[in-house]
């Protein structure tokens, strides 16, 4: 019988082997196919049909927010995309979906065979591209604007970000503003479908502005876009220089009565607004108060053939090489395909050379200091005036006891207390909140990372390679609140009106205290969003630190309090 099992093994095993392998292999087979199939539709859902293509890393400008004073090392010539290339590059793209192209740079109007790209690109119309726009700064336009629309360019962004000529020399480091404007008044005036001007928003710098570019719309028929200043390597960076659209519209709404807010596509990176009369209309760029990347429709080709799929993304992938060495259109799209796949919900990691001045962006005038702790606060959605949700941490001593008296509703003490989260048959299950009404819903969350003397003092200093701790930490609370619904299987996706978290830090037991505050108006508590959020700083903390200290201590993450909700409010110290 032995004989005969064994026997049975020799001969069973390399099929079963066989057949798993083949399996495997039909797998990644069926793979490749969904990717050829639709290689510019991401996991999310969504349809990539915008296509930005740098056309060259030069600029004849020198803007203190882009790009450092001595300027950038530039690739050589021979590693850029020619213009055959470009044009085969989109035309794989049309082929595939793209409807909309929009030329970049540097300048892309320093690029001597702009109009033959341009040309090119146009008899892509019949394949269903729809429009092909041009990103530029507007000092070598003007005399190109005859051949541009000629040879098929549909709509213009010129960049602007100041009314001065001063102001214009201080900010770009040359001459130029008169000839820019007169340069979008030439194209307003020609059968452009849309002429824009892009203004980046600097807080104290030409935040005083704004009211003077609405006042253009007036009598141009022209949309004025406001930035949100985003910081990128190579910049000087200070968060006192970042300034929210909201708070732009409030200055805007002090100069100018009759303001409608107008309806935005689907896929639109802006908010329009037009004064009542004017022929023109105005919008702001959200990138860091309020991203749009949920409807994100967007991929870049850089000037040297690097895709990326997220302005903020690191990864790349090379589609110049690939193309030189011969790779068919179906290996192209694979490789497309594959990165399009990879693309995240919402903006990417931020490497470390950049991390501080990125992440620093999205801090909205709100840092906090105290004579005897440092605090960095988050605010997010709403004023600072609301900033009295969330307490300091008492610096008496630095440390809060183990012990704790707790307030509870009637419906906590009740002896019929169950699991809500199991079912009649003891399996998980998700609560159905569907006859819950919305209420206003407060938690607030507290965690300790006991990080050692050393890595405390390298925290407190900024002196970590990793770059600013604090600062990484907040944002990582910030994006955890928002992602508790995919972290945690059975809490209900949310949409949180108010996130905050606040870093301190204690000299007496060189401890990182991390605290968060999360609000929304809906059927369930946040009180999962605001522990996530205090937890995945906690982890980032330790993430950044762990080179110096594999000893770091993450305790006491709790609830510290919770209000609405028909359980009633609850507080851990019993301050109700």
């Amino acid at each position: 019988m032995n004989a005969l099992l064994q026997a049975d093994l020799r001969t069973t095993q390399p099929e079963s082997a066989l057949t798993v392998h083949q399996r495997v292999k039909e797998r990644i087979s069926k793979i490749d196919a969904e990717l050829l199939k639709n290689p510019l539709k991401d996991t999310f859902n969504r349809q990539h049909t915008y296509l930005r293509i740098s056309l060259t890393e030069r600029c004849n400008l020198r803007c203190t927010y882009c790009m450092p004073s001595e300027g950038v090392s530039l690739s050589p010539d021979n590693a850029l995309l020619t213009t055959s290339e470009i044009i085969k590059l989109a035309t794989l793209f049309v082929e595939q979906g793209v409807t909309k192209i929009r030329l970049t740079g540097g300048e892309p109007t320093v690029r001597k065979d702009l109009l033959d790209i341009v040309a090119g690109l146009n008899t892509l119309k019949s394949k269903g591209l729809k429009s092909i726009g041009m990103t530029t700064n507007g000092i070598a336009l003007k005399k190109k604007l005859p051949g541009l629309l000629e040879n098929g360019l549909d709509q213009l962004n010129i960049s602007l970000d100041t009314l001065r000529s001063d102001r214009f020399e201080e900010m770009t480091r040359r001459k130029g503003m008169k000839v820019v404007l007169d340069a979008i008044k030439t194209a307003a005036s020609m059968p452009f479908q849309a002429v824009k001007i892009n203004s980046v928003i600097v807080r104290n710098t030409n935040d005083d502005e704004v009211a003077d570019f609405v006042q253009l719309t007036q009598d141009l028929p022209i949309y004025v876009r406001f930035i949100e200043y985003m910081p990128f390597g190579g910049n000087k960076w200070d968060e006192k220089k970042f300034i929210s659209y909201k708070e732009l519209l409030s200055i805007l709404g002090t100069k100018f009565s009759g303001i409608t807010k107008l309806v935005d596509d689907p896929n639109d990176t802006s908010k329009a607004f037009q004064v009542d009369d004017f022929h023109g209309k105005f919008g702001f760029i959200t990138s860091m108060s309020d991203h749009f990347c949920g409807t994100c429709n967007r991929f870049r080709l850089l000037a040297d053939g690097n895709m990326k799929v997220c302005l903020f993304g690191n990864s790349e992938i090379n589609l110049r090489d690939a193309l030189r060495r011969g790779a068919s259109n179906d290996e192209l799209m694979q490789m497309v395909g594959m990165a399009i796949h990879r693309k995240k919900k919402q903006h990417a990691d931020f490497d470390n050379s950049h991390v501080r001045s990125k992440l620093m962006a999205i801090s909205t005038a709100g840092l906090k200091k105290t004579p005897v702790y440092q605090s960095r606060w988050i605010f997010s959605h709403k004023s600072m005036s609301d900033s009295h949700y969330l307490r300091p941490i008492r610096p008496a001593s630095c440390y809060t006891s183990h012990r704790f008296n707790s307030t509870f509703s009637k419906n906590n003490t009740s002896s019929q207390a169950k699991l809500t989260h199991v079912n009649q048959d003891g399996r998980a299950t998700m609560v159905d909140i569907s006859s819950k009404i919305e209420t206003s819903r407060i938690a607030m969350a507290s965690a300790r990372v006991l990080v050692g003397k050393v890595a405390f003092e390298l925290v407190r200093d900024n002196k970590l390679s990793k770059g600013d701790v604090l600062t990484v930490a907040q944002i990582a609370g910030i994006q955890a609140a928002k992602q508790t619904g995919t972290l945690i299987p059975l809490c209900h996706p949310l949409t949180l009106t108010q996130i905050k978290v606040e870093l301190s830090l204690c000299d007496a037991t060189h401890a990182v205290h991390i605290r968060s505050m999360v609000v929304c108006s809906g059927k369930t508590g946040v009180e999962m969003e605001a522990i996530v959020a205090v937890s995945v700083a906690a982890c980032t903390v330790y993430d950044m630190c762990k080179a110096v200290n594999k000893g770091i201590v993450i305790t006491d993450v709790q609830l510290e309090s919770k209000r609405g909700g028909k359980s009633g409010d609850y507080s851990r110290n019993g301050d109700q």
